[in-house]
């Protein structure tokens, strides 16, 4: 069909639009091409189409596109690629775009497969992307490059990486795209080798020109664990003589790449050396000290890239909100937030999640709050990072009732909403709640891997019900250092030592090395059990087997295990004999110990020590003001309660719960708001009378 000049004028003219995107224009020349009847011209209704999707007017171009009597392809392929580009949020329209357009015989091309095979990859549509793929074989075939290139892509996106490389080996000539696509593919499914293979296929094919900047940052992307950096090393050499290291996307690709691999003195030294450093060259250096514990570095690094002008990603923040985290860093965490909302990331929910996080982390539960709520439609990663908070800070039941509503909405949890979850059960000692967790992780599939499984066993343990603990213990399928610590621990606490102290020698035979943790709980079984001989020689085992350094709580358990068993003074001498900086917890041990032991004078001595140090723990002084009470020192009982007064120290009221019938009783000293506490009242005062009955005498010493 030719061109009239008056249309060729036209369809010049609105082309040189659509290249300016002068919409304003265009619409203009809409108009005279309306009064003048040019539109039924196919060549200039597909130029409009045209005009508008690249404006980013779709629905003012399928306005247009209804309008054309007789359609070619390229009025549906300009619609059907327009709506594509926008994402998961047209896919299905597109998907129904190509039904219909089947239905009017019109007969697809390779472009049109491209948009409607990247539609089916958004909604991850198997059965409808296996339909285009039948359809682009009968069509087209996959001998088409950019069709194949097309499936592959779909494919690959879907996480059906099998299928895509079918598709790549049918294919008789392929380009740097689909080269670059199936190692992509492959990387994102984290099958290292596998990228590696196809990279190494293209190297030998006679396609070894395509070898460009894409397929090399694709590849590099598959290499982010340690047992491919020298490989990662090798391609790096590789972009050096090929001359790309100029190109800014190889550049932060091997940045990114060394410090997924934790290698970072290689990761800064390329990082350094990139002359186009961009924002997201910066964010990959960030995100890698910010994963490695260097988060002083992470955040030194964001301040250089503020300074320089860089404005940071989502991914920027991401990295330097983590570090901040990681060290409780909640002041430089505040003015990172500011900066958020003053770039306008307020509601992007990837930040937003990892504020949260930090929040509850640092310990300010209610700014983590206000951010949740901010959100008018968290998910299930947001609803994590609350929970998770919660718990850290010991707001158990908040954390429950969080989870309730997560469920009333329809979100199905993931693992670590579980692990919090059971943890928040085992501290409020909720045995019932526990074991609805319990069938929670049953009914959505998780497995008895870390860490559902040790959060369970440490569940159960906590709630007295060692059997259920120890079932689950021996159905894990595997078991690390975390799982052996939290049942031995369990064990410890039920007064099973002799079976925690079993276990940790069937944890040595079995090849697990332990940690500093593994000998607090073994430690705290010789406490219980009694046996100070055995305490010594699992304390010594530290160092003189395995080189683990003693912590505080090490010295804290041995300092127990001698207090328990009534050898103060030689408790006494092992915590002036230590050689490091253990403050006020190895003094307050033996304080307690003194106090049962009536050694009130050893205690005095302790107590001194505490008072000394500044302690501003008010059972410190409590303790020491009942000794000096027993020993008829009461000047030094004023001057306790001087010094407490002083520094501020008030005893902090007690409280304790209790859950009967599914429901969770707490008691707060001096609160009379309990429901029953008339009751209540009536009960303990008969309980006092029969104690008084009994011979119980109470303690005149009470501060």
């Amino acid at each position: 069909m030719s061109l009239s000049c008056h249309s060729r004028s036209l369809f010049s003219t609105l082309q040189h639009h659509t290249r300016l995107k002068d919409l304003q224009r265009g619409k203009t020349l809409h108009a005279h091409i309306i009064t003048t009847g040019s539109s039924s011209c196919v060549y200039i209704a597909n130029a409009l189409i045209n005009l508008y999707v690249k404006s980013g007017h779709l629905h003012t171009a399928h306005l247009v596109f209804e309008t054309v009597p007789h359609k070619d392809v390229v009025s549906w392929n300009t619609l059907i690629n327009g709506y594509s580009q926008q994402g998961f949020r047209y896919s299905s329209f597109v998907l129904d775009l190509f039904r219909r357009m089947r239905g009017e015989n019109a007969s697809p091309d390779s472009h049109t497969f491209a948009g409607v095979c990247n539609a089916a990859s958004y909604v991850n549509d198997v059965l409808g992307g296996g339909q285009v793929h039948t359809v682009a074989l009968k069509a087209v075939g996959c001998f088409d490059v950019f069709v194949g290139s097309s499936l592959v892509n779909m494919y690959c996106k879907m996480g059906l990486v099998r299928d895509a490389r079918k598709v790549f080996d049918e294919m008789l000539v392929r380009n740097s795209v689909t080269w670059a696509t199936m190692i992509s593919g492959y990387a994102m499914q984290q099958l290292g080798a596998n990228a590696l293979e196809v990279f190494m296929l293209l190297r030998r094919s006679e396609e070894r020109e395509e070898e460009n900047e894409f397929v090399l940052t694709a590849v590099l992307s598959g290499l982010g664990v340690p047992e491919f950096v020298d490989t990662g090393k090798q391609i790096h050499c590789l972009a050096v003589k090929n001359g790309l290291m100029c190109n800014v996307s190889v550049g932060n690709a091997l940045v990114t790449m060394y410090a997924k691999c934790g290698s970072l003195d290689d990761a800064l030294r390329t990082f350094e050396l990139s002359g186009d450093k961009n924002s997201i060259t910066w964010s990959a250096m960030i995100s890698g000290f910010a994963q490695s514990g260097d988060s002083e570095k992470a955040l030194d690094l964001f301040s250089d890239m503020h300074f320089s002008g860089i404005v940071p990603t989502e991914f920027a923040f991401g990295g330097v909100i983590s570090a901040c985290s990681d060290i409780n860093a909640l002041e430089q965490g505040k003015q990172v937030h500011s900066y958020v909302l003053k770039l306008g990331f307020k509601f992007q929910l990837y930040i937003i999640s990892a504020l949260v996080d930090m929040y509850g982390k640092c310990g300010s539960v209610s700014d983590a709050r206000k951010g949740f709520d901010c959100i008018k439609e968290p998910d299930i990663v947001l609803f994590s990072s609350m929970i998770g908070g919660y718990v850290q800070n010991g707001e158990n039941e908040a954390a429950l009732s969080l989870y309730c509503r997560m469920q009333r909405e329809g979100f199905l949890p993931n693992e670590l909403t579980m692990a919090s979850l059971l943890k928040a059960c085992s501290s409020l000692c909720a045995f019932e709640q526990g074991k609805q967790i319990h069938a929670h992780t049953i009914k959505y599939g998780f497995s008895l891997e870390f860490p559902i499984g040790s959060s369970l066993f440490t569940m159960y343990a906590k709630c007295g019900n060692l059997e259920d603990g120890k079932l689950v213990f021996r159905r894990m399928p595997t078991r690390d250092v975390v799982s052996w610590n939290a049942m031995i621990s369990g064990l410890s606490q039920n007064g099973q030592g002799n079976e925690a102290l079993e276990l940790f020698e069937e944890m040595r035979l079995g090849g697990t090395e332990p940690d500093y943790v593994t000998f607090v709980n073994v430690l705290s079984a010789c406490s219980h059990m009694g046996s100070v001989e055995r305490g010594w020689i699992y304390f010594k085992m530290m160092s003189n087997e395995f080189g683990i350094a003693p912590r505080v709580e090490n010295y804290a358990c041995m300092v127990d295990v001698l207090s328990r068993a009534g050898k103060l003074d030689e408790a006494k001498d092992f915590i002036e004999s230590a050689t490091i900086d253990h403050g006020i917890c190895l003094w307050r041990i033996l304080l307690s110990a003194c106090r049962n032991y009536r050694n009130y004078e050893l205690g005095a001595y302790a107590g001194e020590k505490l008072m000394e140090l500044g302690s501003l723990e008010s059972q410190a002084y409590v303790l020491l003001s009942s000794i000096y009470t027993s020993l008829g020192r009461w000047e030094d009982v004023e001057r306790v309660r001087r010094m407490m007064k002083l520094r501020g120290v008030s005893k902090k009221p007690g409280c304790s719960w209790i859950e009967l019938k599914s429901q969770v009783h707490v008691f707060v000293v001096g609160d009379l708001m309990h429901p029953q506490i008339d009751s209540i009242g009536v009960e303990i005062r008969r309980l006092i009378k029969h104690m008084k009955d009994e011979g119980y005498q109470p303690s005149s010493t009470t501060f």
